[in-house]
């Protein structure tokens, strides 16, 4: 197994990002080209946990220049159901806070929903610690 930047959308990695954002929630709409332009977004980096040419587990990393300083966000971690447990989450984790490291950041956020036990757990082993803070969101339709 490997982790690779994904750099290129291909019919084979788009549907790959469809299974796997499937389950992680019901009602995201993925395209080709929404895929395209987060990978050639200058502060998003898409990492992927490949093995035997199959994209198995993919994870999203976000940086952003703020006053009080650069920081990161994860997002859309997700591992194959057939295959979690094997410790791909823990490797993509890894890699995006290596990644964002030797970047000079200093901070990184991450949230996940409270039933998914084993990430939340995951999280918490590799030194993520729960804040006390309210999350808001606003959908604008």
């Amino acid at each position: 197994m490997e982790i690779n930047q994904l750099i290129t959308v291909n019919n084979e990695v788009f549907s790959a990002f469809e299974k796997l954002l499937s389950q992680l929630s019901d009602n995201i709409k993925l395209t080709k080209e929404n895929l395209s332009e987060v990978i050639n977004s200058k502060d998003t980096y898409i990492f992927v946990a490949e093995e035997d040419g199959e994209i198995i587990g993919i994870l999203t990393l976000i940086t952003y220049l703020i006053p009080s300083g650069r920081k990161s966000w994860i997002e859309d971690v997700v591992v194959n159901n057939n295959i979690r447990g094997k410790g791909i989450g823990r490797k993509l984790v890894q890699h995006a806070i290596d990644h964002a490291s030797a970047m000079g950041i200093t901070k990184i956020d991450l949230t996940s929903s409270f039933e998914r036990v084993a990430a939340n757990e995951l999280y918490q082993k590799m030194g993520f610690k729960k804040r006390d803070t309210n999350v808001y969101r606003l959908e604008i339709n």
